[in-house]
């Protein structure tokens, strides 16, 4: 019985402690990334990198119906070979993406967030010719949901100040 009460207890202090700090859901009730569902419209990609990029921001963000923002990127790849053998065959790449961002407010073109975001992936070339083209697409794809996921949340981290504007 005491040990109920006292969950009961600390669940209730947990409760008013997160209650006074301020805390908003960021895409609940009045938070500040509400403002950009359904608000962004994506420049169109120019390649295959840029189309999945594009394609995971418009899950994340929602396609653009009356845009209030413009989203402008530059998607840049490089891949490394990683594992070699000792009669010099590649059995590894690393994939190393940077995608250079700007958020533009779309009635004036001014710039309300700007970044660039860097990661990578890797992707085993021991297989077959097949299974190795598989997996250096897959690594791509892989690589933009990642750089894609970075742009929304640096986007919803930053949405306090200019959401309102």
């Amino acid at each position: 019985m005491w040990l109920s009460e006292r969950r009961k207890f600390l669940g209730l202090l947990a409760a008013l402690a997160s209650a006074s700090c301020g805390f908003v859901p960021a895409y609940g009730p009045g938070g500040p990334a509400r403002g950009l569902l359904g608000k962004v419209v994506l420049d169109d990609p120019y390649d295959k990198n840029s189309f999945d990029l594009v394609g995971r921001l418009e899950d994340r963000l929602g396609r653009a119906g009356a845009a209030a923002y413009r989203l402008s990127y530059r998607v840049s790849t490089a891949t490394v070979a990683l594992g070699i053998t000792q009669s010099n065959v590649i059995t590894r790449y690393n994939v190393t993406g940077t995608v250079s961002y700007a958020l533009h407010k779309a009635s004036t073109d001014t710039v309300v967030a700007a970044g660039s975001v860097r990661n990578f992936t890797s992707y085993s070339a021991s297989g077959t010719v097949v299974s190795t083209a598989a997996s250096e697409r897959d690594a791509y794809l892989r690589l933009m949901r990642i750089l894609a996921d970075q742009i929304v949340t640096e986007l919803v981290a930053a949405s306090t100040g200019w959401t309102a504007l």
